[in-house]
């Protein structure tokens, strides 16, 4: 007898092996017909999947995330099998899935076209409705690469041989195609109904610039018509958002080949960094911050001793002067653990909280680099804090908290909280890991919030914290991170006076919360379409005249207006006011008062608000009165 339990504690007993789809069949037709995988033990299987021994099960339908994945990599097989049959002379390689979708990557004798995009797409629709089973196969590996050789597959060939030999592999057929896979995937083709190829790019195989260029094609699937159309709603929001776009229109930034991911601030962008440095420099000021700065390159010894040569080198800057080689920062702690190193501390000093708009360069590949989001030289709001373990969960929760103040003043109330943990590549014991991350868990769950767990993507010396920000469109941002490191100051001789009179290492927090002011502002300006809230725009207010009657008036409010400490610009154009009105619209200033003859003798303003909202004619005492407190209370 095979006992089955189900997710609601129930139990199903059977007479004998039975499969995934047979136990869902048992249960109803319904979900018989909806099952797409099924989860055994944990493990994510095929309907077709044997259960022979008692286990718990999940079946997986299209409302679960994994149902979602399992429709998304069938589809990216289903994209294989249409080239395929279009192109018999394209070779596959491989087809992962991704975030909202999927892509595979073809070696072929042209460069496919978008007008190729629409015959693959339509013959994947073709080969869809004929609903043909997609079973899975066991092959010994010998004989898989003999075939796929023979088949003229000679990347799919080469994936195969670099599985040891004698081990068995599963390939997955669908009609005429057929592909290696670990699966899982669909009970059969007709389980694919809502998909769209969406572009094509190039791709080195394996992800090597030695190795060939290959074509890249990529796709997204969805369980539901209406989800797939809120995704794609969602790109074409996305795309009016572009921060490259916008940085362009409203004069705030330019980028160019001389300074391969480098930014060049304009007047315009420049303010609005100011005033997000300014903001975090307030943060550190009244939250027991101390600001310092560090140098921005050091000898590559210190990084020897901290890790970061054998853990990040590939990543980093060098330069060399007078026969000692030296490394431009990538990051900012090393520095601010030999401010720390020059005085003698008691535990009575700690926490010691540490912050440095420190800017930092990484050797980001040029493929890698997007806009000001992905640069190879920024600022991080980095901060510092040396303290006992036992102060660990107090100031993580004191940082949980700050961090989601400092969001929601910049309009971001959604936060997503992940505990990333322990990666292949770091130092340190497990023991010592173990010992940081329960710390860390335990620092969260006194915040009183819920989070995701991320293993493997800790950084080499510790766990860390990381605050995934939703924006307006619900896309999700990683900013924010609060990491614990017992290694770096132990590797760089930091210690304390604990109260027995003994050395010890105290534990460093690595924390940051806006991140990298470059991708931040970037965040900023898609998540705001560029109009940014009035107490960050670059201009905040823009004054025009009707006639050059009223130009002295101009000056009047204007200077009024800057005594405030706004952000004034003036516009005496000899203009119609329509045009004057459309061109400051455009840059999305937040305020534009119109004056004419009216307002000039009644010591008032007509206002305008972005997105064309009159607010009519208002006293200029009124109106002060109102944008200063919308800046002052940053609404």
């Amino acid at each position: 007898m095979i006992n089955i339990t189900l997710p609601d504690g129930s139990i199903r007993t059977f007479g004998e092996a039975v499969t995934v789809h047979g136990v869902a069949a048992s249960i109803g037709a319904g979900l018989a017909k909806a099952a797409l995988a099924g989860r055994v033990d944990g493990e994510l299987v095929d309907t077709s999947y044997l259960i022979e021994k008692d286990a718990a099960l999940a079946i997986v339908t299209d409302k679960d995330a994994d149902g979602v994945d399992v429709i998304r990599h069938s589809t990216a097989h289903l994209l294989a099998y249409a080239v395929k049959t279009l192109y018999p002379d394209a070779q596959v390689t491989i087809g992962p899935v991704i975030d909202n979708g999927f892509y595979y990557d073809f070696a072929y004798k042209r460069p496919f076209t978008p007008d190729d995009l629409v015959a693959i797409e339509a013959k994947m629709i073709e080969l869809a409705k004929k609903d043909e089973p997609v079973t899975r196969e066991i092959w010994d590996r010998d004989e898989a690469v003999a075939f796929f050789k023979s088949q003229g597959e000679d990347y799919k060939a080469e994936i195969i041989s670099s599985i040891p030999a004698g081990e068995k592999i599963s390939l997955y057929r669908e009609g005429e195609f057929i592909d290696l896979c670990r699966g899982p995937h669909v009970p059969s083709t007709g389980k694919l109904k809502v998909f769209k190829l969406m572009k094509l790019a190039g791709a080195y195989w394996r992800g090597d610039s030695n190795n060939e260029m290959l074509q890249r094609i990529y796709g997204t699937a969805w369980a539901k018509k209406e989800d797939q159309a809120a995704y794609l709603n969602m790109l074409e929001e996305a795309e009016k958002r572009d921060h490259r776009k916008l940085g362009k229109q409203l004069d705030l930034f330019h980028m160019q080949e001389e300074a391969p991911g480098l930014v060049f601030w304009h007047p315009k962008g420049w303010t609005i960094w100011q005033e997000v440095e300014q903001y975090m420099r307030a943060v550190y000021r009244n939250n027991g911050y101390q600001e310092v700065k560090g140098p921005q390159i050091l000898d590559c010894n210190l990084w020897k001793k901290t890790g970061h040569w054998d853990n990040y080198k590939d990543n980093m800057f060098f330069t060399e002067s007078e026969s000692r080689e030296y490394a431009l920062k990538p990051m900012n702690c090393p520095g601010h653990v030999q401010i720390y190193n020059t005085g003698l501390h008691s535990y009575r000093d700690l926490p010691l909280r540490y912050g440095e708009f420190g800017q930092c360069h990484r050797n980001e590949t040029s493929g890698a680099l997007h806009g000001i989001m992905r640069v190879r030289g920024f600022t991080q709001d980095d901060g510092h804090i040396f303290c006992t373990e036992d102060q660990i969960q107090v100031e993580v929760a004191q940082f949980h908290t700050l961090a989601n103040k400092v969001y929601s003043e910049f309009g971001f109330t959604d936060v997503a909280v992940k505990l990333a943990l322990r990666p292949d590549n770091r130092i340190g014991s497990d023991e010592a890991w173990d010992k940081t991350e329960n710390a860390m868990r335990e620092a969260i769950r006194a915040s009183g919030v819920e989070w995701e767990e991320l293993p493997g993507e800790g950084a080499f010396y510790g766990p860390k914290i990381e605050y995934h920000l939703k924006d307006s469109i619900g896309r999700s941002w990683q900013c924010g991170t609060m990491q614990v490191d017992a290694f770096m100051p132990e590797r760089l001789g930091a210690t304390y006076i604990d109260e027995n009179d003994q050395r010890k290492t105290p534990i460093m927090l690595h924390r940051a919360i806006v991140g990298s002011l470059e991708r931040f502002i970037g965040i900023l300006i898609e998540n705001h379409a560029g109009a940014m809230p009035t107490w960050l725009s670059p201009v905040q207010v823009v004054i025009c005249n009707i006639s050059q009657s009223q130009a002295e008036y101009v000056a009047q409010v204007a200077q009024e207006l800057q005594k405030q400490g706004l952000r004034v610009q003036t516009d005496l154009r000899n203009e119609k006011i329509t045009y004057k009105i459309r061109e400051h619209s455009l840059q999305k200033t937040p305020y534009i008062l119109v004056v004419g003859d009216k307002e000039r003798d009644s010591n008032s303003v007509a206002v305008r608000a972005r997105g064309n909202v009159d607010l009519g004619v208002v006293a200029l005492d009124a109106f002060i009165d109102k944008i200063s407190t919308e800046v002052k209370e940053r609404q």
